[in-house]
């Protein structure tokens, strides 16, 4: 077991006072076997009424009411977190899903189909096209080294660029430019493995850096085999999903697996700025 210590921090910085509506914040890690949390602090300003709540994908979410106006919107999380490494390799794939194609087990097909649809269907022809380098219909191949291949080939294939802007790039536009931030990788990984029938799902948190380094907001990809379960791969670092990620949300879409969002009222032009700091480390 390890403990960490979470720290992020966000800002949003305005030329004048504007009003603040309600705001949805997605920082507190998820718990599970291999998580626990064992201590959390939420600062927040202006000041503001915070309720917590479960969303549909059991995801942890603080509802900010704000009760003054301000030219300044900070909050702060401060998480200890319990780490419980796991094996990567024991992966108790069911019989049945060892080799791909395979088909679901029919008492899975309802929770899974929203997760099988494509987000981008328009985009599929060009998806195809890509993924015929990887694999072709009437083949026949271990699933784990299917993905694996997905998950290194857009490693290999794609330059990682750094963006502030909110969104993310469809398919075909990181296709387009070559690059993309972590959270492009991880929808191209998405759609790309629901083109092949997986269920898959958009992951968004935490990553463990070097000694020495901070941590930094991350996102991923998470697939679900039968007998695994959901399990994460990582395009952007060409990595399965182990102990050193630490899931915040999960959702269908990314849109709703986004660290911060809300509304405000005031001049068009009254948004300067905004400031991300994140610090993963261990906790004393």
């Amino acid at each position: 077991m390890k403990r960490i210590r979470i720290i992020h921090k966000t800002e949003y910085f305005y030329k004048q006072p504007v009003i603040f509506g309600p705001h949805r914040a997605m920082m507190r890690p998820r718990e599970g076997h291999d998580a626990h949390i064992a201590r959390a602090r939420v600062h927040v300003e202006p000041k503001a009424e915070v309720i917590w709540l479960r969303d549909a994908n059991d995801n942890s979410i603080a509802v900010l009411t704000f009760e003054e106006s301000s030219d300044k919107l900070s909050l702060e999380s401060e998480v200890d977190v319990d780490l419980y490494y796991d094996a990567l390799n024991e992966w108790p794939i069911s019989p049945d899903a060892i080799s791909f194609p395979f088909q679901y087990p029919p008492e899975e097909h309802i929770d899974l189909m929203a997760y099988r649809l494509p987000s981008y269907p328009y985009d599929g022809p060009i998806l195809h096209k890509w993924l015929r380098d990887l694999y072709r219909p009437g083949q026949v191949i271990e699933t784990i080294d299917l993905l694996s291949s997905l998950n290194t080939h857009i490693y290999r294939s794609f330059e990682y660029e750094s963006r502030d802007a909110y969104g993310v790039q469809l398919p075909q536009e990181t296709l387009a430019r070559g690059s993309g931030t972590c959270r492009d990788f991880a929808v191209f990984m998405m759609e790309a493995a629901r083109y092949w029938g997986f269920g898959a799902r958009f992951v968004t948190g935490y990553i463990q850096m070097a000694e020495g380094q901070h941590g930094a907001t991350h996102a991923w990809t998470e697939i679900y085999i039968p007998g695994a379960g959901w399990r994460g791969f990582d395009p952007t670092n060409n990595k399965l999903v182990s102990s050193e990620h630490i899931p915040v949300g999960v959702s269908r879409e990314q849109e709703k697996a986004s660290p911060l969002s809300g509304s405000w009222e005031g001049p068009a032009d009254a948004f300067d700025r905004m400031t991300v700091s994140v610090q993963v480390v261990e906790a004393p």
